[in-house]
């Protein structure tokens, strides 16, 4: 009995002797936890606090002697100095107090993502120990002190995003520091060529100058580079083949210079090339067929150059995980699109318009099933689109427009149901829009402009509820508007024009669209051209992991507008159309419409009005010319009557009435009489729209898409990558 009442008790003293192990493991993980700052850089740390505009109360915390509460500090265990600051996206601003420059031991300084402005205080260069500088994003303004030449000890450097830092670009940049890994300057204001330094740093692994105003040539790098953008600058000369970096560097961005000549085979030697940006440059010649990437490449652009001859038939090794964005558009390639390039299984992003493209559209391209987007506007393709496009499941954007393409939108591709943008205007396609489309739930941009479509304005559009902009413009559609067409809660533009529409224009609920009713819903910026204001603007964001997963996003900005022109509508206008506040234009131009014109007062965003060509009548109110945003009217061609007076501020409208044989238009002389006519009568629709006041294009979906694509670099840190690809529709 007395044996087993002592096992209890035994038990608790092995518990007791095992808690204590453990917690003198945790001490010994964990020596920081009652280390206290070093007395001196306490003060010194206090002194740049009281400095510091600190909203957030990021630095609350700096109180007491314990190393560890205070918010981005670290100590050294040996020395309780202070080895580390790390203040990085904390909302902080100010000056910087040269206190901080007392911190003696200090190995790592992030200033990171603040509002810190001023210059970078000249002290800095009394921080002998320090291994990392990280100021960027902030606000700092200057020259780059050249103190900062006594740090060599420093690894990393990052200075970028301080758009007003700069001058010239320091030599001794690539010689203070033999132990330099990371050389981070975009987005800043230095000029000057690339200091020869930096091209026998043997240290220098990572090296960023992009987006500043670098000049001279380009030349070639003398040690193993992993990352190198210098793109947005005004280099010059030929591409070098950074044979130095054949084994080391991934990412090698050269966009927006002066480059000239050809692409060098050699580039394709680069084995561990990932990432290679060379658009917007003006290299020349066609493009070898011995210019093969490894099967490593992922991003490959060549956009916005003068590349003539055929596309390469082979640009780079097949694998499952290869190449995702291919961008050859805005060149002069010519030929056919090679059947190999439906090869490339792991595509993403596909970009080939605006080059001189013939023949049809490899009927294989459904074989690249992780597309999703596919750019082939802008050539001279021909044949209809083919129906092994369905295979490509993923397809987020297709924009097909400006070609010679023929046939019917086949029913087969309510397949692609995640489909966002559809653009095949201005090709000929015909026949009817197919009933089962109404699968394509997703779309949110749609242009079938300028074809032969025909037949009636099915209920298949009325499932595609996300809908932003649709045109249907110039093509063979008729029967009657139907009641449905103002129903989009999120539409911005709508273009019916030139079709052979009929009967009444439906008096629906206007109240549905959020942009039609919304004055303050997205406004467009201020004092901008017609023209533009009737574009799309689409920025397209894709992120690519590690793994290859391709994330895509957009933000869609547009005009506010109604284009009903150029058909056969009859009857009066539906008050509740004029009482839309967030309206932008409307064009009922060209039709046969009756009844008087309604108060517009409500219409307080309207910047054009164009109800020219029809049989108004009655008098034109006042509260027209009070319009401030009006800025083309034309109410030319009406039955309109009564009296304009040049008080009424309708001056500023010139031919807005002409064509009113009862309308007395009061000069600037003083004399009434009817206003000059601005155009020939008896124009035809299409001839009127090209010349007459408000140009068709002002209605119509005639600028571009952006797409803004950014790839995150998994050296040292997600960086965003960006390439710009602008496709007109």
């Amino acid at each position: 009995m007395e044996a087993n009442s002592s096992r209890p008790t035994k038990l608790y003293e092995l518990l007791l002797l095992l808690l204590l192990v453990f917690s003198v493991l945790l001490l010994s993980l964990n020596p920081c936890e009652s280390l206290d700052i070093d007395p001196q850089d306490k003060a010194s740390l206090l002194l740049f606090r009281s400095g510091v505009q600190d909203p957030s109360k990021s630095l609350s915390a700096w109180s007491g002697s314990n190393c560890t509460n205070w918010t981005g500090i670290t100590c050294s265990s040996d020395s309780s100095k202070v080895i580390s600051v790390n203040l990085t996206s904390m909302n902080l601003s100010g000056d910087i107090h040269p206190s901080l420059c007392n911190l003696s031991s200090l190995e790592s300084l992030a200033l990171a993502r603040n509002s810190f402005a001023g210059t970078i205080p000249p002290c800095f260069g009394s921080l002998y120990s320090l291994k990392t500088l990280d100021l960027g994003h902030n606000r700092f303004g200057g020259a780059l002190p050249d103190t900062i030449s006594r740090l060599g000890n420093l690894r990393e450097l990052i200075l970028s995003w301080n758009q007003d830092l700069g001058g010239l670009m320091p030599p001794w940049i690539g010689n203070f520091s033999n132990k330099l890994e990371k050389l981070d300057a975009g987005f800043n204001s230095f000029h000057g060529e690339i200091p020869e330094s930096l091209l026998y740093l043997n240290s220098l692994r990572y090296l960023n100058l992009e987006n500043n105003n670098i000049g001279g040539s380009l030349r070639d790098f003398q040690q193993s580079l992993e990352i190198l953008d210098l793109g947005s600058n005004s280099l010059s000369g030929t591409l070098p083949c950074f044979s130095a970096c054949s084994g080391s560097l991934s990412v090698l961005n050269l966009a927006d210079n002066y480059i000239v000549g050809g692409i060098p085979t050699c580039i394709a030697s680069l084995e561990a090339l990932t990432h290679l940006n060379l658009s917007h440059n003006q290299l020349s010649y066609k493009i070898s067929p011995r210019l093969v990437f490894s099967e490593k490449i992922l991003v490959l652009d060549l956009s916005f150059n003068d590349l003539a001859g055929p596309l390469p038939s082979k640009i780079a090794e097949v694998t499952e995980k290869g190449l995702i964005l291919l961008d050859l558009s805005h060149n002069q390639l010519s030929g056919e699109i090679p059947s190999k390039l439906t090869e490339l299984k792991s595509l993403q992003a596909l970009f080939l318009s605006h080059n001189l493209l013939t023949g049809e559209i490899p009927s294989r391209i459904g074989n690249l099933t992780y597309l999703q987007v596919i750019d082939l506007s802008n050539n001279v393709l021909s044949g209809a689109i083919p129906l092994n496009i369905v295979g490509c499941f993923q397809l987020l954007a297709l924009i097909l427009n400006n070609n010679n393409l023929t046939g019917v939108i086949q029913p087969e591709l309510d397949a692609l149901s995640g489909l966002k943008i559809l653009d095949i205007s201005n090709n000929k396609i015909s026949g009817e829009i197919p009933q089962t489309l109404a699968g394509w739930k997703s779309l949110e941009i749609v242009d079938l402009s300028s074809n032969n479509l025909s037949g009636t304005l099915n209920d298949a559009i009325t499932k595609w509820s996300d809908l932003k902009y649709l045109s249907l413009a110039r093509n063979k559609f008729s029967g009657n508007l139907p009641s449905w067409v103002f129903t989009f809660q999120a539409i911005r533009m709508m273009d019916f024009s030139g079709n052979n529409l009929s009967g009444i224009i439906p008096d629906s609920n206007f109240n549905l669209s959020l942009y039609y009713n919304n004055r303050d819903f997205a406004r467009q910026p201020g004092n901008i051209s017609l023209v533009s204001m009737a574009t799309v603007g689409i920025k397209v964001h894709v992120v690519v992991a590690g793994t290859n997963e391709v994330r895509l996003n957009y933000d869609i900005v547009a005009a506010v507008g109604i284009d009903l022109s150029g058909n056969m509508l009859h009857g009066e206008i539906p008050s509740g159309l004029f009482g839309l506040e967030g309206l932008e234009y409307l064009n009922l131009s060209y039709n046969i419409l009756t009844g008087r014109l309604p108060d517009l007062e409500k219409m307080r965003s309207l910047k054009a009005l164009d109800l020219s060509h029809n049989s108004l009548s009655g008098q034109i109110s006042e509260n027209v010319s009070g319009l401030e945003d009006l800025t083309v009217l034309d109410l030319s061609y009406n039955s309109f009557s009564g009296y304009i007076s040049k008080k009424q501020g309708f001056l500023r409208f010139p031919g807005a009435f002409a064509g009113n044989p009862n309308l007395c238009v009061e000069s600037s002389s003083g004399v009434c009489g009817q206003e000059s006519v601005p155009v020939m009568p008896g124009k035809t629709f299409q001839e009127e729209m090209v010349e007459g006041p408000i140009s068709l294009s002002v209605f119509l979906l005639s600028a571009a898409i952006t797409f803004y694509i950014s790839i995150v670099s998994l050296f040292c840190s997600a960086r965003a990558r960006r390439y710009i690809l602008e496709t007109k529709l």
